[in-house]
């Protein structure tokens, strides 16, 4: 159950294999069915979740009802509400399976004993946070300035196996359009004879 994470500690993190034996016994498997919520709006973040296999998003619901998609978590990706895990507040969010999906989860007490453990990890997870705060400066600056031809394209980039994965209506909610439009996208693309898959 927790293969790809070790797989990932040891190739991405560098942490040695002296380390992993006490890792690996601080982290726990859970199996959620497509459907099922990790996480709904109100509740404190208790974890991050490493996709093991599946696909989880990370999502909000304004007032109107309507779903606003942060991101998308396929495997050997993260997912976590940083602002409720971190300062103990309840969560604006939501993190639900759009397919059945197993993760391994991470609380605050294993990022604190794997950083004392191993210097290669605590190097590791402050890259991961850098990189993760770059991206969402580059979704913000989309979403405020690129076109919905722009921002797809991206999306296909960052996101190389979902679009056969995810529903439509989600990637327009992801890319901040409506699935009409991203429609309109897709043709164009598939004239100019752009991969779209």
């Amino acid at each position: 159950m927790k293969q790809n994470f070790l797989k990932y500690l040891k190739d991405k993190a560098l942490v040695k294999a002296e380390h992993l034996p006490k890792l690996m016994e601080m982290v726990s498997g859970r199996e959620i069915k497509k459907g099922a919520y990790l996480l709904s709006k109100g509740q404190i973040c208790q974890h991050a979740f490493f996709v093991e296999k599946g696909l989880l998003r990370f999502f909000s619901i304004d007032t109107e009802g309507k779903e606003h998609i942060v991101q998308f978590a396929p495997e050997n990706w993260f997912v976590i509400d940083r602002g409720s895990a971190y300062f103990n507040q309840p969560s604006l969010f939501y993190i639900d399976a759009i397919e059945d999906t197993t993760v391994v989860q991470l609380d605050q007490l294993f990022i604190k004993k794997a950083s004392e453990i191993s210097h290669e990890f605590r190097n590791y997870n402050e890259y991961l946070l850098q990189n993760h705060i770059r991206h969402l400066q580059n979704r913000i600056n989309l979403l405020i300035g690129a076109s919905a031809k722009e921002r797809y394209i991206d999306f296909i980039n960052l996101y190389t196996d979902l679009t056969l994965r995810v529903p439509q209506w989600m990637i327009a909610s992801y890319l901040g359009i409506t699935p009409e439009s991203l429609s309109r996208v897709r043709k164009e693309l598939a004239k100019s004879s752009f991969d779209i898959t």
